[in-house]
């Protein structure tokens, strides 16, 4: 099956029929010979007919014209069973969740309900009476869940994209574990109206495509407020952009990191290290223990019985229709009483600001997807340990409100695939898309387990998305510098790098920190070009940014050395009296870089003269 790109656009130019792409789905699927993947599968002759129908209507702008979805089994589509991988709690739905829906009003054509892992309890894939879904890159290894099905869909090339759901990495581990992006987006940009709940306050639609390009595709199309769902909240969304030349990246520190054994896992995360440094990377080693800490709270904590509430009544009537260790999990120990929710929201919020003060600074986090893989024969052995240990990195994810994007890093010639995550602040979901695509694309990987290379990467617009507006910035909130933060909390995606025209002058301006430039604008040939970077703030943030711009600075229009003109950061002349002209270095960050390496570091007696008190009175320990 091709990307959903390539096939999109065989249907627009008509060099294949969307008749055709169903065929070929279905065949794949009699190929691969996996019943497991699907609970339900619609009959072939009923989705040609349904094809044949969008042929005759015309693609009408439709973005996802004539592509076929898998739709996870815990997520409703009308006339189709929703059974959660649990025959005894099936219902049929007359309406369609509002992804699934929005997804059809885009001429996607659902194929069928995926396997999963019972009530999305699990990241293994293992946990259901429908079998295990077959992870197509080796069929001794467990395939991920709980979005089992769906991932191995894509995988084994049967859909081209999939919808999963993420509470704990349900969207992630599978895409880790078989050669796929997952995408899981923000807390309430997808709506859940019509998802079986596990944990209502943190569950999320999620996506399985072969390509950053293509997730990133079908979450345009779901994303977006739902008045009818009451966890539905507006999150600003954007476009991916280019990689900033500068950007900073955190990962766990050495003794965070931990592959359960597997030396193959390590120098994959090793080699996706090194990846990311040629992209433009500066690597900061981070303290996980908030993470960590935060995700003991999603099964020790109140949540659980978040899971608890949506088998309740089924439990209380037909326990046996319970798989034991979904009982296990769910229903295994007392629930915490309303004092212990309440002391665990009182830790997560204090948890929620030491990671925020960790990843004060970086634009985004690293960390491998999973551990390692892991073999059915060691899931049956330990079922609960070893589906613990996939989680290591993911289940902190949805509980501290963050994005996440997972990509893959290698193969290895036994068959296994490693990837990693990127992780950011809530709203960073188009920039974590421009950071993975290029990643990615950067690995020469071929594409899921259907041996196809993968596309050349294509170029993103420069011009800034529909709601957004353009602002230069020349000096301390440029990649890499210490107020990029101000700009990307915003929402902000990076566009380009390029010059001012010859007609200005840069000032290094007293006071600080962080040390700010003044940018002034002077008469034909008493100027020079300055280095600048160019971003797209959402018309909602741009208002906030510019609201706090502190004298002498404020925004006006400026004049770019490639004929473009965009709002930007200028200083009042008269605050230039008396500061340093710095235009001789060509832009901020040279001067900055330049002023570095001039200051020599200071000496161990002067470290020392930075204590009160006399050397003589540090203890020995300390000196």
């Amino acid at each position: 099956m091709p990307t959903l790109s390539a096939l999109l656009a065989d249907h627009l130019d008509g060099r294949v029929t969307i008749a055709g792409t169903i065929a070929a789905s279905y065949a794949r699927h009699r190929a691969h010979g996996d019943a497991a993947i699907f609970i339900s599968l619609r009959p072939e002759a009923e989705v040609l007919s349904e094809a044949q129908r969008l042929q005759a209507e015309g693609p009408r702008g439709r973005k996802l014209w004539g592509v076929p979805v898998a739709v996870k089994d815990n997520i409703d589509v009308a006339g189709l069973a929703t059974t959660a991988a649990c025959p005894a709690f099936a219902y049929t739905p007359v309406e369609d969740a509002s992804a699934v829906a929005r997804l059809r009003a885009q001429g996607a054509i659902i194929i069928g309900k995926t396997n999963l892992d019972q009530f999305a309890t699990g990241l293994n894939g293992t946990r259901s009476p429908y079998g295990v879904p077959r992870n197509a890159l080796r069929a001794d290894l467990v395939p991920g869940g709980s979005s089992s099905g769906s991932a191995s869909a894509v995988a084994a090339g049967i859909v081209p994209v999939a919808l999963g759901t993420d509470t704990a990495g349900s969207g992630r581990v599978p895409a880790g574990l078989q050669n796929l992006v997952g995408l899981k987006p923000s807390l309430g940009l997808v709506p859940t109206f019509g998802v079986v709940p596990a944990c209502r306050t943190l569950d999320c639609v999620s996506v399985f495509a072969l390509t950053t390009d293509d997730a990133f595709a079908v979450l345009e199309v779901i994303a977006g407020r739902d008045i009818s769902d009451p966890f539905s909240r507006p999150v600003p969304l954007g476009q991916p952009g280019a990689i900033p030349p500068q950007f900073k990246l955190g990962i766990p520190g050495a003794a965070d990191l931990d592959f359960d054994g597997d030396a193959e896992a390590a120098q994959s995360f090793a080699l996706a290290v090194e990846r990311a440094r040629s992209l433009g990377a500066v690597i900061v080693p981070l303290d996980m223990t908030p993470c960590y800490d935060t995700a003991r709270l999603l099964y020790d904590g109140p949540w659980v019985a978040e899971r608890f509430l949506a088998i309740r009544d089924l439990l209380a009537r037909d326990p046996e229709a319970i798989l034991p260790v979904i009982r296990q999990v769910i229903a295994g120990k007392p629930l915490p009483d309303a004092a212990d929710a309440f002391a665990a929201r009182y830790k997560l919020a204090e948890l929620a600001l030491a990671a925020k003060a960790a990843l004060n600074g970086i634009d985004a986090m690293m960390v491998p997807t999973a551990p390692r893989p892991v073999t059915l024969a060691q899931m049956a052995a330990d079922p609960i340990g070893q589906n613990s240990m996939l989680g290591r990195y993911t289940n902190f994810v949805n509980l501290l409100d963050m994005c996440a994007l997972a990509v893959p890093v290698s193969l290895t010639e036994g068959g296994t695939a490693a990837g990693v995550t990127f992780i950011a602040p809530s709203g960073h979901d188009a920039a974590l898309a421009g950071l993975g695509r290029a990643f990615h694309a950067a690995s020469g990987l071929t594409l899921g387990a259907t041996g196809t290379n993968a596309p050349a990467l294509a170029a993103r617009p420069i011009a800034p998305a529909p709601g957004t507006i353009e602002i230069a910035v020349v000096g301390a909130h440029l990649s890499g510098m210490p107020l990029n933060g101000e700009l990307t909390g915003l929402g902000a995606s990076f566009l380009r790098a390029t010059t001012t025209t010859a007609d200005y002058r840069l000032f290094a301006l007293p006071g600080g920190p962080p040390a700010r430039p003044g940018l002034v604008r002077v008469a034909p040939g008493q100027g020079a070009t300055v280095a600048l970077e160019v971003w797209a703030l959402p018309a909602e943030g741009f208002g906030r940014f510019v609201a706090g711009i502190p004298s002498p600075l404020g925004i006006g229009t400026l004049a770019l050395a490639d004929g473009t003109r965009v709002k930007g950061f200028l200083c009042e002349t008269i605050a230039t009296e008396g500061a340093r002209d710095v235009t001789e270095y060509g832009g901020w960050r040279a001067f900055t870089a330049a002023q570095a390496s001039a200051v020599p570091a200071p000496s161990f007696g002067e470290l020392l003269a930075t204590f009160p008190g006399k050397s003589s009175d540090i203890p020995p320990r300390q000196r």
